[in-house]
């Protein structure tokens, strides 16, 4: 990977490495293993999410749609969303590190962006989820834990980009267990058990 500049573009690689930058909290060795297929530093991981900031924080910062576009390129797909009584435009977008996945853009019929985060591609098989077991770091978006182990409850996340489901699923023995699941960018990073003393 080349060496960023601050004057050079922000590309699609330089946007993985955001992904996985929020990641590093709760998956240090998943995160370490994909900056390696990326071919990236860690300097160049930190740097790329210092651009990132610094591009969603300016005061000259475009839209958050035209800031996609012009880092990942024109949407793979814009299909029509139903949101409880509105419709809304989702933007998928293709994510290299994650094949099976893509990024997914809500906007709002007023322009304003809802929602961004990972979700499963049209078409694509999702996984099995039966049981906590199945519930492994970077298996499932928030979407499938919530169809798999509903109802789920959705709660407020720890910090931008992270979400949190509170459910309850069985675990290997077939005792159901309450359990929160947290994710970052959409998509599972760790599980946490409330009752746990």
């Amino acid at each position: 990977m080349e060496r960023m500049s601050a004057s050079s573009a922000f590309t699609p690689l330089d946007f993985q490495l955001v992904l996985l930058r929020r990641m590093a909290d709760h998956n240090p060795d998943l995160v370490e293993a994909a900056r390696h297929e990326l071919g990236a530093s860690i300097a160049e991981m930190r740097e790329a999410n210092r651009r990132w900031q610094a591009m969603t924080r300016s005061s000259r910062s475009r839209g958050a749609v035209s800031r996609y576009r012009s880092v990942l390129g024109a949407p793979e797909s814009t299909v029509a969303r139903q949101i409880g009584d509105l419709e809304c435009e989702a933007l998928l977008w293709p994510v290299p590190l994650w094949p099976t996945l893509r990024f997914e853009v809500l906007r709002a019929p007023n322009g304003a962006v809802w929602n961004e985060w990972l979700i499963r591609a049209p078409g694509a098989p999702g996984p099995a989820l039966r049981n906590l077991d199945d519930l492994t770091p970077w298996s499932c978006t928030v979407d499938e834990a919530a169809r798999a182990f509903a109802p789920a409850r959705p709660m407020e996340g720890t910090a931008p980009t992270r979400w949190r489901l509170a459910f309850t699923a069985p675990d290997g023995a077939g005792q159901p267990r309450r359990c929160v699941a947290e994710f970052t960018w959409g998509l599972l990073q760790r599980l946490s058990f409330p009752d746990a003393g």
